[in-house]
């Protein structure tokens, strides 16, 4: 077996699959990289048995086809570091693997392409498309309210759901909530709803760009598979029920604000500075033409910010994890926000005022 590529066309597939490389397995084989060649292109698989990356390329196949696997960080870290546009050549024989570009000369030990894990071949029950910057923007809307490490394994992960032209995202560690829904007229889907692990939704994080490029979802009974001209994504999902959010939807909220995202993320990032390192809690003091907003420390320190804002309603109090609120405003891309509240101790929606794509629910914290 032996072929020739160059550099850069073997560099971009192997950072795609890299992602779904198990580092710290007690299988040696899912540390490597699955090539597979045959005639003149070349397949690249990697797995942790919970996710499977497979990504393409063309090669100069002089040899027979077939397929073998290479230690994938070794790889990685010789491809990056060899000069730009050079030509690699792989010799495969017996056990070892020989790399060849110019004056550089390596020997790799390889395992039996045999042993390497093949997720079963599935047919997905729901198949739809959405632009790569559809995808992204629902899932980037909601992926920081995920639980991590969290008992209830179900949290550890993002809800989504499909149902008639709709599309939601939905994920929530107990404080606080986040849902986006996409809506498209093409779509004619039926109702289902599958928890995509964590790491699953990180990794399709990376693989996306935000460009009006279609990509297919397939949405099986185990698995959400995702397939691009240059890749194919696919993860086991979690087995479990998400809870019922809508039960938890604040209904009562009588007292809305409106302000600008940017001034107020300026204020409560100031503010956060003197919060407490664990808890992260920062008073908000709502009053008809001021909000005071207030963090100290252990340390006795304190912060002090002041915004001018319109509220027509009785003073109110109340407390947040001003992390949570944060996020929140990070992931909003409207220029003005909107707050609906009831009191003291009842969450507080949050949502931009324009585009009403997506809404977050953060609990009020005791201080």
């Amino acid at each position: 077996m032996k072929f020739s590529i160059n550099r850069e066309l073997l560099l971009k597939p192997l950072l795609l699959v890299s992602g779904a490389v198990e580092r710290k397995s007690t299988l040696p084989i899912l540390g490597n990289i699955l090539f597979d060649v045959s005639e003149q292109s070349l397949t690249l698989t990697a797995t942790d048995l919970e996710l499977e990356m497979v990504a393409y390329t063309e090669i100069d196949n002089q040899g027979d086809d077939g397929k073998l696997t290479i230690p994938a960080r070794k790889l990685l870290d010789i491809c990056k570091s060899l000069p730009e546009n050079s030509l690699i050549t792989f010799t495969a024989k017996d056990d070892t693997v020989k790399l060849c570009s110019g004056r550089s000369r390596y020997s790799l030990s390889t395992l039996p392409a045999s042993d390497f894990p093949n997720i079963e071949e599935w047919k997905g029950d729901v198949e739809f498309k959405l632009l790569k910057s559809e995808l992204l923007r629902l899932i980037e809307s909601t992926h920081f309210s995920m639980a991590n490490q969290d008992v209830r394994y179900y949290l550890n992960g993002m809800s989504i759901e499909s149902e008639g032209n709709e599309i939601r995202s939905v994920a929530t560690d107990g404080h606080r909530l986040a849902i986006c829904k996409i809506t498209n007229d093409s779509l004619a889907l039926p109702a289902r709803q599958v928890i995509v692990p964590r790491k699953g939704i990180l990794e399709i994080i990376r693989l996306l760009s935000p460009v009006d490029e279609e990509v297919n979802i397939y949405l099986g009974s185990n698995h959400i598979r995702i397939i691009d001209t240059e890749f194919s994504f696919t993860s086991k999902l979690v087995d479990g029920r998400f809870p019922d959010y809508r039960r938890v939807l604040p209904r009562n909220g009588d007292k809305i604000f409106v302000t600008n995202k940017e001034q107020l993320r300026q204020v409560l990032s100031r503010a956060s500075i003197l919060s407490n390192e664990k808890f992260k809690g920062v008073r908000l003091n709502f009053s008809n033409s001021l909000l005071k907003i207030t963090a100290n420390n252990p340390e006795q320190e304190q912060a002090e910010e002041e915004l001018e804002i319109d509220f027509p309603y009785e003073s109110l109090e109340v407390g947040f994890n001003v992390s949570y609120v944060l996020d929140v405003l990070s992931a909003i891309k409207d220029e003005e926000v909107k707050f609906t509240l009831a009191d003291a101790n009842s969450s507080v929606v949050i949502e931009g005022v324009d585009s009403g794509e997506a809404l977050y629910v953060v609990m009020p914290m005791r201080l």
